[in-house]
């Protein structure tokens, strides 16, 4: 029998215990969040232990490598940072005595992180359920789901035999969709594989990755006497990575008849623009709120931008703050529903991957200061000192300030890289699919992290993007089919000459 066929028998008598496994992790809420200590079992009451992102994060990690444990593979935890689960390299000798393990490492890097569940689930985001085909929860697709697929792909080789003549590490990072701490300790702890992937994008697979920078623009604000119509507080989004799909605006005025003429603009604005805005009188203050549409901050054109519109609406009225009055006009004018940074400056493109993207995820604004956080992804010819360079002149023009926070790197390889090739031949083989051609994306991935290594699925060709939006979900056969196809990566990468 042909050893894909082993495989596919041995995953589908697996796929139930592949449900659960997937159920129980996405039922951790893991977000990565302020590092905390805490009391250890195995060391007494007075000793205690750094979580350094969190306990829900840590606790979805435990859950994966004491669950890897069980069936045997070995493990290792980089204090809590991050890990990985190995098998597989083995060498013996003429009598059959294991005398070592290979010298080289292929890795397939995923994380157990997720971005907030945010609002307006129709399914539980930690439930899991199932409707249909899908399984709906927020890390179903980014990179849950991806990463049970590789762990059972790994248990299905295990089982059958199929023991890889490289050492294969499962990776599992902690913090990927905020700073990527994590994985940064982990590769000054162990060797990095010598080449590997990411199911952490899209198959047929990724080849190059554009740039990306967060940065923040910021500026404080004079005291004034906040007479007449005052913005008290804006608040909007809730991770720079994704589209901000809420924002809310404390409004007080000495005339406190302004706030129906404030909600007859409400209404007309809704009606013009058909947005999403609702007002609220709360005490002696206004409450002004917009909604949008959540979408990965890599394809900000899949969504609306609450904090858009709010800025939008807020256009129209004067308010006693002038430099309030001048930042509303900086965003409408430079940012406004705008994602290609033409107006901010950085409007750049290129052949292999398209158009420059901005995103704003967050904003933070009172009487005293503002900090809008910002997320770019630039083409792969170009470097976040021309995209900054590009956005200078305006930054300066209204006495605004850059707080650069984070930079990955474009990443690029060739077509006729080897690895590239073999994983391009797997994927084909398994769907038949000849048509669908690896791209260059927006989306960040581990891939950048380190040496030698792409981002190979896990979303297929026509799949709606739906990481880091509510309802997220995968296809339960797609959760099959991944797995069948990681699992004869694993094995065809093992026994080729990459290097």
């Amino acid at each position: 029998m042909d050893y894909r066929e082993l495989l596919r028998k041995k995953i589908d008598e697996n796929k139930e215990e592949m449900f659960i496994f997937l159920k129980d992790l996405i039922a951790i809420r893991s977000v990565a969040e302020d590092a905390v200590k805490v009391k250890t079992k195995e060391a007494g009451d007075k000793k205690t232990e750094v979580l350094p992102f969190g306990e829900g994060v840590h606790k979805a990690f435990v859950f994966m490598l004491q669950k890897a444990q069980k069936e045997g593979f070995e493990t290792e935890n980089a204090e809590n940072y991050g890990g990985h689960i190995e098998f597989g390299g083995y060498i013996y000798d003429g009598s059959g005595e294991m005398t070592g393990t290979s010298p080289e490492v292929i890795g397939i890097v995923c994380h157990l992180d997720t971005v907030p569940e945010g609002e307006g689930w129709k399914y539980d985001p930690f439930g899991c359920e199932k409707d249909g085909d899908r399984i709906y929860g927020r890390g179903t697709i980014d990179d849950k789901g991806p990463a049970v697929a590789v762990f059972f792909a790994m248990k299905a080789l295990k089982e059958c035999g199929l023991i890889p003549e490289k050492k294969v590490r499962l990776i599992l990072g902690l913090d990927e969709e905020t700073k990527w701490e994590g994985m940064e300790h982990y590769l000054s702890e162990f060797q990095a594989p010598d080449f590997g992937f990411t199911p952490d994008a899209e198959f047929p697979l990724i080849y190059g990755e554009k740039g990306i920078i967060n940065f923040d623009i910021a500026s404080k604000f004079p005291k004034t006497d906040n007479k007449g119509l005052a913005l008290r507080s804006f608040k909007g989004g809730q991770a720079v990575n994704m589209v901000a799909d809420n924002a809310r605006v404390i409004i007080n005025s000495d005339k406190t008849e302004r706030y129906q003429e404030i909600k007859e603009q409400a209404a007309a604005f809704r009606n013009e623009k058909d947005a999403v805005i609702k007002t609220k009188v709360i005490g002696k203050s206004l409450e002004i709120t917009t909604g949008g549409v959540s979408a990965h901050g890599s394809k900000p054109e899949l969504g609306v931008n609450a904090i858009s519109v709010m800025m939008d609406f807020l256009g129209q009225f004067d308010f006693t703050n002038e430099d309030i009055n001048d930042f509303i006009d900086f965003y409408n004018r430079h940012i406004g529903y705008e994602i290609n940074g033409g107006s901010l400056g950085c409007g750049f493109s290129d052949d292999p991957s398209g158009q420059l993207t901005v995103n704003v995820g967050k904003i933070e604004m009172d009487t005293r200061s503002v900090r809008l956080s910002m997320n770019v992804r630039y083409p792969v010819t170009q470097s976040d000192k021309k995209v900054y360079e590009g956005i200078a002149p305006v930054i300066e023009k209204y006495d605004l300030g850059i707080i650069k926070k984070l930079h990955h790197e474009p990443l690029y390889r060739s077509l006729d890289d080897p690895m590239v090739k073999t994983l391009l031949a797997v994927y084909r083989e398994h769907t038949g699919d000849m048509e669908s051609a690896p791209k260059v994306i927006g989306g960040g991935t581990y891939a950048r992290a380190m040496d030698n290594c792409i981002a190979f699925g896990a979303s297929f060709p026509g799949q709606r993007d739906i990481a880091h939006q509510k309802d997220e979900f995968i296809n339960a056969s797609d959760l099959i089919k991944m797995t069948n196809i990681f699992a004869d990566a694993i094995y065809r990468l093992s026994k080729s000459d990459i290097m």
